[in-house]
């Protein structure tokens, strides 16, 4: 969920304390005046706090790896009508867990395994939301002659099955009086002439007028004219009793008669009416002005029909008041009738998109109340209470979302603790807020999110003690870092402060920690450092607004320029080679900035900033860059080349490499050679495709461009020559690449010393890179490689410490735990990262260290977890199969 949860009562106590204006002065050089006291008292204060942890309205259990072992459990048991709502419980837990690749891989499989149209429409939809922004990659599949509308509309009609019972009465023949064959049924002063027995077919009670021991069953002539249908509507009726269906009626007959085949129980009649209306909704109007004809006539076809109108308009829809009012007054009767037995993905759908757009909304509330509703079971329920508690909450309806938390609490939801906590607080019962966490954590495996809390409601030693274990726990909470960082620079030591925040930006580029050590630099009147860290927030988020949403940081990126000197296209260009060569990221992204704010040639300068993006781990914001280089290129052969990358880096290898190859056909450039032979070399299996890689590399290296991406060509060069085999030419590349300030061509260099069995040299080359790179984590890791046990188990505790995302390291101590049979030790190495990480590889080794163990159960869980993880991985498989066949 992309929505940030706040807390009010930090909003409110820093609410018009910062103004930018006073501490950036358009003049340039008028801060510097101010004596430092007065920068080290209120404004600082004002400038830096920190405010409280946000409130998270996701499904967060206390041993995640058990919930997933369940679902998969479940799924391997389960009838195939209940897969696609355990998918939607185990994208749940990944979302709670931050997992975004995951949450879509759950998405999908409950896309794929939902058995009712209704199913389809609603996951589908959620699909083709999470995709928003990717419609170009759908047009280029499409110009690819490759099928990529998945998600788009379908046929409701053909494919929604009419379930009731349609069946015609047979007609009952007729003795003697032959003038009974026909009836005619006036309506005004007109006069319909009909079959009798075919219009005693469509249903019962006609077929009891017409035929039984009522008066009308003798009566040649009977009025229907109190029964709300035209002479125009009733010979329709008359040609479908005879034919058996409907040709080219206009929507307001088709409607009239809908009316009249419900009244008289004329399903096949009724039937017929629905699919024909619903095959004539193509528009938004069209759904709203249908969609109350569809549930007061118990339209299942036409209903579905304007529910898909409405899912594949999100977020759009939710804007049209008379939408939410559809979706808003369903009781369960007209749930049914529009959205079959998915009630509960619907609402979970639009509750989500609904808080995306305006948490605090009344339509939020009114969506997460039709969710309780809808909520069959615990685990549904559950996570329905604490969703609408954290929005009452926000809201400040605070006895409400009170009642709420403790309905999830006893539905075994514990973190919902946080939000009784927080109203806890704001009624002033700080002590016993406290108590309730420490009752928590006493009681379960204590996870950071408990420590981080229980901080809140503790001054001095112990915030600073429960905020320390809540990093040793979980690394990824930002909260603690910021607050730490805070604190120490509240007590003028910046360097501390920095370092501090530093750490959590080392391996997590989250905005709010940028935010706050931009607030630091601006602080410390360190504008250049300033300047970059807004510079970076923008290019991430260029709508993003600093200061609880009251300042937007464009404008602070305008006030602060006033306080630095330009640069010329030249000096950016140094800059830009200063910064890449001692791979500080961060730094790249900010002068890339300032360069697209010039006369510079965009296209290849969103391209720079797409590959620095996907380096800092931000595939959405690379992504965007990605698609604003084809915007810009210049060119239609510069054009192709952005198109074939967006291809690649979505997964679709022929496709990308067919773009390098139509662009080497305009002209042979750099950055197609470079594609074709990056797209080649990952998509061919073949170990003789490596001689073609070579030659596709040096002819990018004949053509012109910067030294930044010929020293990426020269390292990937040399990385094929390694897999070849050719070591000396492998040495030339990367040293060819460092003469140009390729810094990474370290490591390329120290595989090659390596494999010659020069240990000691791979070593000091990696000790070069580890001097040179800002962001050195992954040379701390590859240098473990190259030294021995002692120096190895150094380099990756650094690892750790720059980057606890990483997990190899965590394996690897792991396992010399388990040789030196230390197998407490090993599986608690294991489960430190596991906590906070959903790992295929780290479950893998727990599963196989319990096995070893003899212990099948928790074997058995961690399998199941990892598959939840990777349902393909066929090493996983087999060690489920093996371990499933010792369950006792």
């Amino acid at each position: 969920m992309r929505t940030f949860f706040p807390s009010d009562s930090c909003k409110e106590s820093q609410l018009n304390a910062f103004n930018p204006q006073s501490w950036l002065q358009v003049e340039r050089g008028k801060l510097s005046k101010l004596s430092s006291q007065h920068l080290a008292s209120s404004s600082i204060e004002s400038l830096i706090k920190v405010p409280e942890p946000p409130l998270l309205p996701y499904y967060k259990p206390v041993d995640y790896v058990e919930v997933l072992a369940q679902i998969h459990e479940e799924l391997e048991l389960c009838p195939v009508q209940e897969k696609s709502s355990l998918f939607l419980l185990q994208f749940q837990v990944f979302r709670g867990l931050g997992e975004a690749k995951l949450m879509r891989q759950s998405l999908r499989k409950a896309w794929q395994k939902a058995i009712t149209l209704h199913e389809k429409l609603v996951f589908g939809a959620w699909l083709k939301y999470e995709k928003q922004g990717e419609e170009l990659i759908t047009d280029l599949l499409s110009n690819c002659d490759k099928c990529a509308q998945e998600f788009g509309p379908v046929d409701v009609a053909s494919q929604l099955q009419n379930d009731t019972n349609v069946g015609s009465h047979e007609p009952v023949p007729m003795s003697g009086d032959q003038i009974l064959r026909h009836v005619v049924f006036r309506i005004g002063e007109e006069k319909i002439v009909c079959d009798r027995q075919k219009i005693a077919a469509l249903s019962a009670p006609f077929y009891a007028m017409l035929n039984g021991c009522f008066m009308e069953s003798l009566c040649k002539n009977i009025d229907l004219s109190e029964n709300n249908i035209t002479p125009s509507g009733m010979r329709i009726i008359s040609e479908f009793s005879l034919t058996g269906s409907l040709n080219e009626v206009p929507p307001n007959l088709l409607l009239e008669i809908l009316v009249f085949a419900n009244k008289f129980c004329c399903e096949r009649l009724k039937d017929a009416c629905d699919r024909k209306l619903a095959s004539l909704v193509s528009s938004r109007e069209d759904a709203v002005e249908l969609m109350g004809y569809a549930i007061e006539q118990n339209s299942p076809v036409l209903a579905a029909s304007c529910l898909q109108v409405f899912l594949l308009e999100l977020p759009d829809c939710l804007n049209d008041n008379r939408v939410v009012e559809i979706f808003s007054n369903a009781d369960r009767h007209h749930r049914s009738i529009m959205v079959g037995v998915a009630p509960f993905s619907l609402y979970c759908l639009l509750s989500e998109v609904a808080m995306n757009l305006d948490p605090r909304s009344d339509k939020t509330v009114c969506f997460l109340e039709r969710l309780l509703d809808s909520a069959e079971t615990d685990r549904q329920k559950l996570l329905a209470f604490h969703q609408l508690g954290c929005v009452r909450f926000l809201r400040k309806e605070y006895d409400e979302a009170e009642l709420l938390f403790e309905a999830a609490v006893n539905a075994g939801h514990t973190y919902s603790i946080t939000g009784l906590a927080r109203l806890g607080f704001i009624k002033g019962h700080k002590l016993r807020c406290y108590e309730k966490l420490s009752n928590v954590i006493s009681s379960v495996t204590p996870l950071g999110w408990m420590y981080q809390e229980r901080s809140l409601y503790c001054e001095g030693d112990k915030r600073w003690e429960d905020l320390e274990k809540a990093t040793e726990l979980d690394p990824t909470l930002t909260y603690p870092y910021m607050y730490r960082a805070a604190s120490l620079m509240m007590k003028q030591n910046a360097e501390a402060a920095l370092a501090e925040i530093n750490r959590v930006l080392g391996f997590k580029l989250a905005l709010e920690c940028l935010e706050l050590r931009f607030c630091f630099y601006l602080a410390l009147e360190q504008y250049q450092s300033a300047m970059c860290d807004v510079q970076a927030i923008l290019t991430l988020s260029p709508d993003y607004r600093m200061f609880e949403g009251r300042v937007a940081a464009s404008h602070l990126c305008t006030l602060v320029r006033e306080h630095i000197d330009s640069w010329t296209t030249a000096d950016c260009w140094l800059q830009l080679y200063d910064r890449w060569s001692s791979v500080d990221d961060i730094g790249s992204l900010s002068v890339i900035y300032q360069m697209l704010e010039s006369d510079a040639p965009k296209g290849v300068l969103y391209f720079r900033q797409s590959l620095l993006l996907l380096r800092l781990n931000c595939p959405e914001a690379a992504m965007r860059s990605l698609q604003l280089a084809r915007h810009h290129a210049p060119s239609d052969h510069e054009r192709l080349v952005y198109e074939g990358w967006i291809l690649y880096d979505t997964g679709h290898c022929e496709e990308g490499l067919r773009k390098a190859e139509e662009s080497i056909q305009i002209k042979r450039s750099f950055e197609a050679f470079f594609l074709k032979a990056y797209a080649l070399a990952d998509s061919s299996q073949d170990s003789s495709s490596s001689s073609t890689v070579i030659s596709l590399l040096e002819d990018a290296l004949k053509c012109p461009s910067d030294r930044l991406r010929k020293g990426q060509a020269l390292n990937n060069l040399g990385s094929v020559f390694v897999d070849s085999g050719k070591l000396d030419m492998a040495a030339d590349c990367y040293v060819n690449a460092l003469k140009i300030r390729h810094t990474r061509a370290h490591q390329g260099l120290a595989r090659v010393h390596y494999l010659r069995n020069d240990k000691v040299g791979a070593f000091a080359e990696m000790t070069k890179l580890i001097e040179k790179a800002r962001n050195n984590a992954s040379a701390y890791e590859k240098r473990s490689e190259y030294c021995d046990r002692e120096l190895t188990k150094a380099d990756l505790e650094m690892v750790t410490q720059l980057d606890p995302l990483r997990v190899y390291p965590y394996r690897y101590r792991a396992a010399v735990l388990m040789d030196s049979r230390k197998e407490n030790e090993a599986i608690a190495e294991l489960s430190r990262a596991i906590a906070f990480k959903a790992d295929l590889h780290l479950l893998h080794l727990r599963a196989a260290f319990h096995e070893h163990m003899g212990d099948v159960l928790a074997a058995l869980r961690d399998c199941r977890a990892a598959l939840s993880v990777d349902p393909n991985d066929q090493e996983m498989q087999e060690l489920h199969s093996r371990v499933y066949s010792h369950e006792p």
